[in-house]
């Protein structure tokens, strides 16, 4: 059993329909997408920790 109840062999068709349906290019530039996107928000979380620390 893998993660979540789904074997690992369902996660791998899973990743092939989805590499069929999107490519390897379109899921190339998601994940930068989402990787410059959490890179942001984990800038803002750490500011307004440093806003949070001034205030008290």
């Amino acid at each position: 059993m893998g993660f979540g109840g789904i074997s690992i062999w369902q996660l791998l068709v899973i990743l092939v329909v989805v590499l069929l349906i999107f490519g390897s290019g379109k899921l190339k530039s998601l994940g930068s997408d989402l990787g410059a996107s959490l890179k942001g928000f984990k800038k803002a979380v750490k500011e307004e920790d440093k806003d949070i620390d001034k205030s008290e």
